[in-house]
């Protein structure tokens, strides 16, 4: 529930920036609605409580916090936050909303004392880790909320040195944000928020994934099934997802995965799952997997038994060479006698290549003198899967077939775009019963929903495929048997109980 006298001010803070200006500075605010459900995941009631709001905005996490406190039983004694705010007209609302906090403690006979530090929290708290290594004066919380902002950092930005000179390596504002919380809580104490799911998987959040899970063990992680649920009046498509942690280095024996498909007026389904089902012990990686629907949970119990691994086939995934606008000198509209193909996701239709497409947006060859070389491939049997997905695409892994007879005869080499992934042996082609078996399991719905519980984004990854539990060589090949001979792909549904029927029997 809201306070009316400050619900309006509130929900009137969103316009007052341009879509331009509150990408610039990440923001994404936080509704009233959705501010109430995240405090909602504070678990353990405090006597005192020390409150850290970075990015607060104006104010709607604090107040959903408080009047989550002020219904504790027993009441608490006092409520202190501190609040981070850089943006002008959010601190111009953020004021009032801390009044009515304030208001609202008093009619409870709770302390309420309120900091708003209105400066960027990044700069003042990396400054503040770094004295502390001299002066161990710096000020700790026994609670954080927060919905920070969400843009990529560059490497060498002012921002991104700063959280270096304190040892924290992220390529995102909101995981900076996180590692410096994660730094600030006093032992045993909580941190709810809401942020996008990209660091749960991928390369270029590693570091930050084995910094944070190094302090900090999760307890609930909520998933928001689709992507415009959290913040539908920002037009934001990101993935969102709430986590709940603590800081302690001792991971826990289970965490709470919940999921709801749209608004918070849906129903909240949970599990209660072992610690290492989210974090694999062998995983180098660090995933951080999320099994929230029921096709996910099917698909891990269907794979189960599946152990193999790419290298157990001999075989590798790599990142299509070509970036066009590093070659765009290279770059043919048409074939020419002396191009070689260009592919990009384009080319594919129905799991298949159709080379050249005259007349669209795409090039269609590429002409390289002999010193970018490294730009080619050998003409030979790849399978490829594109790397990004269109948003709320039925499926994230697509897969296509890089059959040489579908290109011109005499076709010694070929470029592969850098949105497309491409399966290789050790950078040769494939044995083509292998590729089609390949295929077929690719573009397994139950692959895809297995992709989808450590994968919260549009992009597929070579490392995230290489992830991929597979079957051993004599499945794929038996696989591949059945899919060569037919003149295109089956059916999804056909193919689901061809590829299940090969598998199954590999668990055998």
């Amino acid at each position: 529930m809201v306070i009316p006298a400050f619900a309006e001010h509130l929900t009137t803070l969103s316009p007052l920036k341009t879509e331009a200006e509150k990408r610039e500075l990440g923001q994404f605010f936080t509704s009233l609605p959705l501010a109430d459900f995240i405090a909602s995941f504070f678990h353990r009631p405090l006597d005192h409580w020390r409150v850290i709001d970075a990015g607060a905005g104006g104010g709607a996490l604090t107040l959903a916090l408080v009047q989550r406190v002020v219904a504790q039983q027993p009441r608490p004694l006092s409520f202190h936050v501190t609040a981070y705010e850089v943006d002008a007209d959010a601190l111009a609302r953020l004021h009032p909303t801390l009044a009515a906090c304030a208001e609202l403690c008093a009619r409870h006979q709770i302390a309420f004392n309120a900091e708003v530090r209105a400066e960027d929290f990044i700069a003042h708290t990396t400054a503040a880790l770094d004295q502390a290594l001299f002066a161990p004066a710096l000020r700790t919380f026994n609670a954080a909320i927060v919905n920070p902002p969400y843009r990529k950092l560059s490497v060498g930005s002012p921002t991104h040195r700063q959280l270096a000179s304190v040892g924290i390596e992220v390529t995102n504002l909101y995981s900076g944000f996180l590692a410096l919380l994660a730094r600030l809580l006093e032992a045993d104490a909580e941190l709810v928020a809401i942020v996008p799911r990209s660091f749960c998987n991928g390369p270029y959040f590693l570091p930050f994934r084995r910094d944070f899970l190094a302090r900090m063990a999760l307890r609930r992680l909520h998933v928001f099934e689709s992507r415009t649920a959290a913040f539908a009046a920002e037009a934001v498509l990101q993935e969102n997802i709430i986590l709940r942690a603590e800081r302690t280095a001792q991971p826990p024996a289970t965490v709470e995965i919940s999921s709801s498909r749209g608004d918070l007026a849906d129903s909240i389904r949970s599990r209660l799952l072992p610690w290492t089902d989210i974090v694999q012990p062998d995983d180098a990686q660090a995933f951080i997997r999320l099994p929230a629907s029921d096709s996910e949970h099917a698909a891990l119990a269907s794979l189960a038994d599946l152990t193999g691994t790419l290298t157990d086939l001999g075989l590798k995934v790599s990142t299509g060479k070509v970036v066009d606008f590093r070659a765009r000198e290279h770059l043919r509209a048409d074939p020419e006698p002396a191009a070689h193909p260009l592919l990009y996701p384009c080319h594919f239709e129905a799991g298949a290549l159709v080379w050249p497409k005259l007349g669209g947006k795409k090039p269609n060859a590429l002409a390289v003198p002999a010193d970018r070389a490294d730009l080619l491939v050998p003409t030979a049997t790849y399978v490829v899967v594109r790397r990004f997905s269109a948003k709320e695409e039925r499926k994230r892994i697509v897969a296509s077939l890089i059959d040489p007879a579908r290109l011109p005869a005499g076709t010694a080499w070929l470029g592969i775009e850098n949105h497309l992934n491409y399966f290789h042996a050790t950078g040769q082609g494939l044995d083509p019963v292998l590729a089609h078996g390949l295929l077929a399991y690719l573009n397994w719905s139950v692959v895809d929903a297995y992709f989808r519980h450590f994968n919260g984004h549009t992009q597929v990854n070579a490392t995230d495929l290489r992830s991929l539990p597979f079957p051993p060589a004599e499945t794929m090949r038996a696989l591949g048997q059945v899919i060569a001979h037919l003149p295109v792909l089956p059916p999804q549904a056909e193919l689901d109980t061809l590829v299940a029927t090969h598998c199954a029997r590999a668990s055998l």
